[in-house]
């Protein structure tokens, strides 16, 4: 497994990332030496903002079951005294204008029912992680999808804030996808106006990662140059 600590490492200090990364792992069974998680949450996805704050822990199904939109996404089948949650929700959402119900039923779910989630700060996961969750604002994010870029790393802007949960399976299947999230997302997570998501395939991270450092320094060089030119050419308008 790739160092992941240095990994982290390279994301916060080259590219300036100011939270953890967090790896988000699927699995059929409890990595050793990992603590199930105690206590409650609101959904799956608040899961990150736990993990980013160091803690490193798994889940199972019934740790997910307040967000019954999330356990739609990751194929985690619901008992029945949360099945018809499900309707609710998609209806609260529909209902507000913000998504269609097509929208959401047209998007693929993860292909298996894990029976174990493992959430850690990425430099600390203790399996290769599946998905790689990193909060970033802009210029961030312009630096790694430069580098996905250089490795022909597919990458994919999520075209409306649909519930970032859903956003897995794509990410599954090897594409890097820079997103908004979801309004939920953001209030359980205390995302930051200008803030917002890249999530990347963990066993595609190394290579991004190889390329950081060169594309900082080239757009170091690339800032330099421009301010230069502002500064000799002023811009007028007539």
């Amino acid at each position: 497994m790739p160092d992941f600590s240095i990994i982290e490492f390279e994301l916060r200090e080259t590219v300036g990332i100011s939270k953890r990364p967090v790896a988000v792992t699927f699995l059929t069974s409890p990595p050793q030496g990992v603590p199930k998680f105690a206590g409650k949450a609101p959904s799956g996805c608040s899961f990150f903002g736990i993990a980013s704050g160091g803690m490193t822990f798994y889940t199972v199904p019934a740790d997910h079951y307040n967000c019954s939109v999330g356990c739609y996404s990751c194929n985690l089948p619901l008992p029945p005294g949360h099945a018809e949650e499900l309707e609710k929700s998609l209806q609260i959402l529909s209902d507000s204008g913000s998504i269609q119900l097509n929208d959401i039923r047209s998007v693929p779910r993860t292909a298996e029912n894990p029976q174990v989630v493992v959430y850690s700060p990425l430099g600390d996961t203790p399996v290769g992680p599946d998905i790689a969750v990193l909060m970033v604002r802009p210029l961030q994010a312009m630096v790694l999808q430069e580098a996905a870029s250089r490795r022909r790393i597919k990458i994919q802007v999520a075209p409306f804030g649909k519930p970032t949960c859903m956003l897995f399976h794509k990410v599954l299947m090897e594409t890097a996808i820079t997103s908004a999230g979801c309004m939920g997302n953001r209030v359980y997570n205390a995302l930051g106006d200008d803030e917002f998501y890249m999530l990347i395939p963990g066993k595609l991270l190394p290579k991004i990662t190889d390329e950081i450092q060169l594309i900082a320094t080239a757009n170091t060089k690339l800032a330099e140059y421009y301010l230069h030119q502002r500064h000799i050419l002023d811009t007028t308008i007539e």
